[in-house]
């Protein structure tokens, strides 16, 4: 659990603004702190990174953002980010409209590539981060964190809604881990969550239903393969597999006992870090998957794989932006 717990390691507020909410928390403005600049983010914890078109957008500790024109061989911190909590995940809908999302519930949005970001949401009465973040398109978005917590905007975050989910099987209250959101090519939304749980929504996120892989640990990750495959991953290297959209699920050997943080689909292959410095990649319908260990045993928190301008993956840990090996 150790990138969801370094994603709430570091505990920070955010500049003085208000915002849309209508999620029951109060609507007074925050006493909040702006993310300053650092001497050299790329050797700061880094949690996650995606692309903005070619770009390459990262976030980390401290409200950190850095971006890469070229490929990775440059960096630069973002401009103007109004939040120096940690920033657990981010993603773009288009390569000008993206959100990231942290510790204290906080959602940031970027109108320009990631360039200047702005506060759409905190919460400082209570520390419930969020870890995860997804979009369909530039209005209609989720964000999910601790204990269940799921939001979802349809006017591009400038409201945001708790959507409650329904009890799990067997009785008890909503209270699991929601640790990743994302979506496959047909529009179904799943949440890698805990105890092995994945949850599911075939309608958009009007109502969801838990799907059990088999396994009781944490579930950190997933993505969705060209193939229609979905994939979920996370500790002590446990992934899975579904053919049927999330009805049923078959355990792939990962090749690595380090838990898993990050997976993404390119074409028919599928890549993942994790913890111990594990780098994972294999077919999308493939038995086995092939892992190898870096010699610094990083603990590697996400990925970026070759592609528009990117000629070798990108890694990124809790010590900064590395390089293959």
């Amino acid at each position: 659990m150790i990138k969801n717990l370094l994603a709430c390691a570091a505990l920070c507020c955010v500049c003085v603004s208000s915002f849309a909410q209508t999620d029951g928390s109060t609507a007074a403005p925050l006493t909040v702190l702006p993310a300053h600049p650092w001497g050299d983010p790329t050797h700061s914890m880094l949690l996650d990174a995606t692309r903005a078109g070619s770009r390459i957008v990262a976030v980390g500790e401290h409200g950190i953002v850095v971006l890469s024109d070229d490929g990775g061989h440059t960096y630069r911190q973002a401009k103007a980010v109004p939040a120096s909590s940690t920033l657990s995940a981010v993603y773009f809908a288009d390569p000008q409209h993206g959100w990231a999302v942290g510790q204290w519930g906080v959602i940031l949005d970027t109108v320009d590539g990631g360039e200047t970001w702005t506060l759409q949401r905190a919460v400082t009465s209570i520390d419930q981060p969020l870890f995860s973040v997804y979009f369909k398109d530039a209005s209609h978005g989720w964000a999910v964190g601790l204990w269940s917590l799921l939001l979802e905007t349809a006017d591009g975050g400038h409201t945001w809604n708790v959507s409650k989910l329904p009890p799990p099987p067997g009785g008890g209250k909503a209270d699991r881990n929601l640790y990743r959101i994302f979506a496959d090519g047909s529009g179904t939304l799943f949440i890698a969550a805990e105890q092995g749980i994945v949850l599911r929504s075939r309608d958009g996120g009007s109502t969801w239903e838990y799907r059990q892989t088999g396994n009781k640990g944490s579930l950190w990750t997933g993505t969705a393969a060209a193939d229609g495959s979905i994939f979920v991953g996370g500790l002590l290297g446990h992934l899975y597999r579904s053919h049927d959209g999330g009805d049923t699920w078959t355990s792939v050997d990962s090749g690595s006992n380090g838990s898993i943080t990050e997976l993404i689909a390119s074409g028919d292959q599928v890549f993942g870090v994790g913890l111990d410095g594990f780098v994972l990649n294999g077919s999308s319908a493939g038995a086995r998957f092939t892992a190898k260990q870096r010699p610094d045993r990083a603990s590697l928190t996400a990925l970026v794989v070759p592609g528009a301008g990117i000629s070798a993956p990108i890694f990124f840990s809790k010590d900064g932006i590395l390089k293959s090996e």
